[in-house]
Parts: C-alpha cells; sequence; structure tokens
C-alpha cells in the first residue's frame, strides 16, 4: 500500500502552478503549512470537514494530519499558490529564544485547517516571496530562515491561538482507534502511519485493531472501502471510475476485481 505524498518540500518555501484541468490527490502534513491561494481554488477535506479555499485566501493547515485535496484552475487560467513550511526545529528555537510555551489543550481545540485573515502584513510578507518562487530562483538559505521567522511572528500577530498550535511539540497520544479508523479508512496510507497517528507502535496498533474489529487491518480496509463503494455507486449514483481512488483504492481494475468478488457483480453492473 503507497503512502501518500508527504507535503514538506526540500525548502521551506514551496511555489505551487498548475495549468490543465483539475487535479486531485492525497498527501500528509508532517509539518505546519502557511499557504497564500493566488489564483485558482484549493478544496480540502481532512476526513472532518470540506474546507475551499479561493484566490486572495491564506490558510494554515497543522502537522501531522492526512488530506485530500482537488486543485481547480480558474477558467482560461492557472492554479498558483505559495506556501511556507515552518519545520519543528525553527519553531523550538524560536520558542526558547522568546519564550513561548504551549496550552496542549487550547492548541487542540483549534482545529486542524484554519481560514486566516489577511491585511497589510500578511499579504505584503507573502509578496515578498513571489520574485522568488515565480523567477525560479534559488534561495539562500540564510534567507529563507529569515522568512520562516517572518511568517512565524506574522502568525503570532494573527491570533492568540497560534502560539498554543506553533509551539505544541507533543507527538500523537494514544487515541480511540476504532473512531480514528472510521473517519480515514479512505485514505491509501501505510500501517506505520495508521499507527503513528494513532500512538502506537506498530505492532501495538496490530494487536488493538484485531481486539477491537476482530479482523486485520488490510481486510477491515478492503471490507470497509467496499463497502463505502457500494453505497457511493447505488444511493448516489457516483460511477466507479470516480471513487476508487477517493475510497482509498489505487487502481480501478484491482477494485473492480474485488467489487466482484465482495458483492458478486462489477461495480458497472450496479450502476445500471
Amino acid at each position: 500500500m503507497a503512502d501518500p505524498k508527504s507535503i514538506k518540500p526540500a525548502s521551506p518555501i514551496a511555489y505551487s502552478c498548475y495549468f490543465t484541468r483539475n487535479r486531485e490527490g492525497e498527501q500528509f502534513a508532517p509539518e505546519h503549512v502557511f499557504s497564500y491561494q493566488i489564483s485558482g481554488t484549493l478544496t480540502i477535506n481532512n476526513g472532518d470537514k470540506e474546507h475551499v479555499f479561493k484566490e486572495g485566501d491564506y490558510r494554515f493547515i497543522r502537522r501531522n494530519q492526512l488530506i485530500k485535496f482537488i486543485k481547480q484552475p480558474p477558467a482560461d487560467g492557472v492554479f498558483k499558490s505559495i506556501s511556507v513550511y515552518l519545520d519543528q526545529e525553527t519553531l523550538r528555537s524560536f520558542a526558547m529564544e522568546h519564550g513561548y510555551q504551549a496550552d496542549h489543550d487550547r492548541s487542540q481545540d483549534a482545529g486542524s485547517i484554519i481560514a486566516l485573515k489577511g491585511g497589510s502584513l500578511v499579504k505584503g510578507f507573502m509578496d515578498s516571496l513571489m520574485p522568488y518562487s515565480e523567477d525560479d530562483q534559488l534561495i539562500d538559505a540564510d534567507l529563507q530562515a529569515l522568512k520562516v521567522r517572518e511568517a512565524i511572528m506574522i502568525l503570532l500577530r494573527s491570533s492568540p491561538v497560534m502560539k498554543d498550535i506553533l509551539f505544541d511539540f507533543s507527538e500523537p497520544g494514544k487515541i480511540d482507534l476504532e473512531a480514528f479508523m472510521h473517519k480515514n479508512f479512505h485514505f491509501n496510507v501505510q500501517m506505520s502511519r495508521f499507527a503513528y497517528l494513532t500512538g502506537r507502535s506498530l505492532a501495538t496498533f496490530k494487536r488493538d485493531f484485531e481486539h477491537i474489529f476482530h479482523t486485520s487491518p488490510s481486510r477491515w480496509l478492503q471490507q470497509r472501502r467496499l463497502q463505502e463503494a457500494h453505497y457511493l455507486i447505488k444511493e448516489k449514483g457516483r460511477a466507479a471510475s470516480d471513487v476508487y481512488l477517493e475510497i482509498g483504492f489505487e487502481d480501478l481494475s484491482h477494485f473492480s476485481f474485488a467489487f466482484k468478488k465482495a458483492f458478486g457483480i462489477p461495480p458497472s453492473r450496479l450502476a445500471g
């Protein structure tokens, strides 16, 4: 099973430019991301809620979460966004230097995908990144570090709760495994990633999983995804080609084979 691509790039400042039709996918966010939507629309689903960001919007995505996305260019235009990735080492150094300490409980209540207000300070910061990204220039490492620290200071000014989010360095704690799996079964994730996000070692994850579900994680995931596919195709009129990626399968032919084996007919006949 393939793990979703991490959205942490080699550089802490990343420019996304997409020209053609809508692009869909899923990713894992290992670090906080502060972004500006220059043009087009980005739709993000983290299993709890769908978030839509349009031209001129700012967003903050918290670390250690799975997301599905749709990048939609404007009519006769180009999808563009620019992002700053805030690594834990820089945040720890900043917190020690300025004496910041997070309130963990307050951090957990803040949400995982946050729409941020703009303003001249935020807009000016994002505009200052554009010459480097659009002209494809290599940004000096020292300048990158300054820009990341500037992003931290701007976020701290944007909302009081940002202190509790940015400087919460705790790793995922042991959480309700059953609720987590029902929420996130549609992500095509390696078992080690599921284990980490539920606060468990891989061995403990498998043991706890079989105790709760009375079957193996891989078998349960396939059954749960096929159930969801059956519902979407039969009750919602969706096509198999539109749902197989959405519910966690990598390949349409494999999905069709598994669906027929489970329900006795191929998904195309169910839709008819």
